[in-house]
């Protein structure tokens, strides 16, 4: 069992699960406090990393491709504080979070888990009914239609318009681009026979927020459409071979012992550690 706890949030590891708690600081972005409790197992896991930073750094997880409608659909444009998939850490806890790191890719070498495309979701998707506002629109979605009802910021055009609404059989696709620079936010969705992609304050299909209005929880919309609309089956992802197996449970153990003897691990978990990773170097 790994587990790290910080303002941010909560990750713990059995080494089957990864638990994702968010803090419960209310400066935890609205995005995550919406999600909630991710459970995240081991098979959607396509890798793990700790980005060192002045005053601590960040856990980041990387899922694989399919395994997860949200990850798929902001496709890595979430910031840190929005990202469910990046802890920040302090300063003073940097070293379980190299440890946490380190934990997770033994695991997932030492299971030969693969890093390629799912063919089905692994996490649980959104469910519905779901909605969020943000800027000109709010964007709700029953699991079978999407409607769009504007706010008081929206443009002249889809004030005229009125409320719009799309069934998801008449749906192609749904994008969602996070606000930059000078350029708007925007949840987005693609209908069958389309024209032209119009500006998102003028377009009938597309909810957009500017500078001073942020998208808020509107990714989990496009995440619960983009979970419920057809996908097409990836190539099979190839296994890491034996080898990287054994020298990868043997770098464990020696890990292991380095921690154990500097006073990281006390002797139970060390024995507990040690008896895990021996076990995967028989079985593989």
């Amino acid at each position: 069992m790994a587990e790290i706890a910080v303002p941010d949030g909560s990750w713990t590891f059995d080494g089957e699960m990864l638990r994702i708690v968010p803090g419960s600081d209310k400066d935890v972005d609205e995005l995550r406090r919406t999600l909630g409790e991710v459970s995240v197992p081991l098979e959607a896991i396509a890798g793990v990393t700790f980005e060192p930073a002045r005053k601590g750094g960040h856990l980041r997880l990387r899922l694989r491709k399919g395994a997860d409608a949200l990850s798929d659909v902001v496709a890595g444009t979430l910031t840190p504080p929005a990202d469910p998939y990046r802890l920040a850490v302090p300063k003073t806890r940097v070293g379980a979070a190299e440890y946490f790191a380190d934990e997770i890719r033994d695991t997932l070498l030492v299971n030969r888990t693969p890093a390629g495309p799912c063919d089905g979701y692994l996490l649980r998707v959104p469910d519905v009914p779901v909605s969020a506002t943000a800027g000109d629109g709010t964007a709700l979605f029953d699991g079978e239609r999407v409607r769009l009802e504007w706010t008081g910021w929206a443009g002249s055009e889809k004030e005229k318009a009125g409320p719009q609404e799309y069934p998801l059989s008449g749906l192609t696709g749904v994008e969602w681009k996070p606000q930059t620079g000078m350029s708007y936010g925007t949840l987005r969705f693609r209908v069958k026979g389309e024209g032209p992609v119009q500006q998102p304050q003028k377009d009938l299909r597309c909810v957009s927020w500017g500078i001073q209005r942020f998208g808020g929880s509107t990714a989990l919309v496009a995440a619960a459409v983009l979970a419920r609309l057809p996908r097409e089956a990836p190539e099979p992802p190839a296994l890491p071979v034996a080898d990287d197996v054994h020298d990868a449970v043997l770098r464990r153990l020696a890990e292991l012992g380095r921690l154990h003897q500097s006073g990281v691990l006390t002797d139970e978990e060390f024995a507990t550690a040690k008896q895990a990773m021996i076990r995967r170097l028989q079985e593989s």
